[in-house]
């Protein structure tokens, strides 16, 4: 028996890039022996040649073993945070010491200071060049400051 060497036009199986199975294709173009073209006889598309896709089978020492699910622990809303953070504050702090906000005013962390919308605060950290992060009782706000 003897084996015809592939030519142009020649039909032979290939992965198909857009059908994504292995289907009959027909050679447009070779370099010496070798495909390097083909068009798809079922969409049409050319693309470079692939040899038929061989699908693998798993074995039992490719499987990796399955971990005990632990389910997740659920992250802490920062907006609960910062309000669980306010309430262990607010027993300490003295109304009558607080600095009235004015945005043209240098703060220094720790302050305690008063807003006209926000009510107490007290200056968590000073962003430079000018903003501050500011603890108030509906959460943490960020003011400019001097």
């Amino acid at each position: 028996m003897r084996i015809r060497k592939l030519s142009a036009g020649d039909i032979i199986e290939a992965g198909c890039t857009r059908c994504k199975s292995t289907l009959n294709h027909t050679i447009v173009a070779m370099v010496g022996e070798r495909v390097v073209k083909v068009e798809c006889n079922t969409c049409h598309g050319v693309h470079n040649y692939r040899g038929p896709v061989e699908k693998k089978e798993k074995t039992i020492s490719q499987a990796a073993p399955k971990k005990p699910s632990v389910p997740r622990q659920a992250k802490k809303d920062p907006g609960l945070a910062a309000i669980e953070e306010w309430e262990a504050l607010k027993l300490a702090l003295n109304a009558d010491q607080a600095i009235p906000y004015d945005m043209t005013r240098k703060f220094r962390a720790n302050d305690l200071i008063h807003h006209a919308s926000f009510g107490l605060g007290v200056v968590k950290s000073i962003i430079p060049p000018n903003k501050m992060e500011v603890l108030f009782q509906s959460g943490i706000k960020l003011l400019r400051c001097q």
